[in-house]
């Protein structure tokens, strides 16, 4: 991956508050940014729990009905 593009993914996480940087000397040292990575997470057990739930009642339903009755 060429220095260019590495730049523009990092600017991307850090303009989602995923990554954060500081100056050391004429370097630029990126880290994870616990805030966004804990926001990240919540966001993604939601996600899933819903989308987990919501397949879960499906196959509940459609287990309930007369034509799927063995």
């Amino acid at each position: 991956m060429s220095r260019p593009a590495v730049s523009q993914h990092l600017k991307v996480l850090k303009a989602a508050g995923l990554v954060r940087d500081r100056a050391v000397g004429t370097r630029r040292v990126y880290s994870l940014d616990p805030v966004g990575i804990d926001a990240l997470r919540a966001y993604f057990t939601h996600f899933w729990s819903t989308a987990l739930s919501a397949f879960r009642d499906e196959v509940n339903r459609q287990a309930s009905t007369p034509e799927h009755d063995t």
